[in-house]
């Protein structure tokens, strides 16, 4: 196969989301993990293609995942730092109130949770503070403006993680190899994670892959977006 229409032609009505998306696009050949093999039909223009019937089947169970996290109340973290992925990360996060980190990831933000919740606690603290005028009121301008400082550069790091208040019990990571960080704690703890990964990834890195092409805004949206559809039908039982 070397034409990516043959990707719609031979595919069900199932993934034709995916395949207007542009999820079908890959990495170019040298980029490819050796575990990525199996998802790749050919190639267009240089850029390998996935098999989107295989990304359509791992969303599905991803999702049949999120629906069972949500009956259970357990707690899921969503992680996507790269520019593609912050407003979709953000736009899961706010949505299903769970928490998430769409900026870069704090080493330790897991393997030394007790210290990361501190500054957690630090920033729901200040900010409270500041919203009664109670800052106004035990510390001098100076102080303040030091003060402002601290809060915006926690909120900068940890703003989507104020939630967090233990280990998540399942994480969702957007490109495994650009948050290696994240997929190594959460693989050093046990965490599952559901990984939206490109070709370039390491299909081992999660739990629950959906190999798609992540380096498309649309693509990303879509993707969260029907993970948390399936959260919130979960919720509902």
């Amino acid at each position: 196969m070397t034409e990516a229409t043959q990707t719609a032609e031979q595919s069900g009505p199932g993934v034709e989301r995916l395949f207007g998306a542009g999820a079908h696009f890959a990495q170019v050949k040298s980029r490819r993990h050796p575990t990525m093999r199996g998802f790749v039909l050919g190639a267009k223009s240089n850029l390998e293609i996935f098999d989107l019937e295989k990304t359509n089947e791992q969303l599905a169970k991803a999702k049949s995942v999120m629906a069972t996290l949500a009956r259970d109340g357990k707690v899921v973290l969503v992680v996507g730092g790269k520019r593609e992925a912050q407003d979709s990360v953000k736009a899961i996060g706010n949505r299903l109130g769970v928490p998430f980190v769409a900026g870069r990831w704090l080493g330790g933000t897991l393997s030394n949770f007790t210290e990361i919740k501190k500054r957690i606690d630090r920033l729901a603290d200040l900010s409270a503070k500041r919203e009664t005028g109670e800052l106004a009121k035990l510390y001098t301008k100076l102080e303040r403006v030091k003060i402002d400082r601290e809060i915006d550069k926690l909120t900068l790091r940890l703003s989507g993680a104020t939630a967090l208040t233990r280990r998540p019990d399942v994480m969702i990571i957007v490109d495994t190899k650009h948050e290696a960080h994240a997929s190594r704690e959460a693989k050093a703890l046990g965490i599952p994670v559901i990984g939206i990964m490109s070709s370039d990834c390491d299909l081992k890195d999660a739990a629950y892959p959906i190999v798609v092409n992540d380096a498309s805004r649309s693509v990303l949206a879509l993707v969260l977006d029907e993970l948390a559809s399936a959260y919130e039908a979960g919720l509902k039982g």
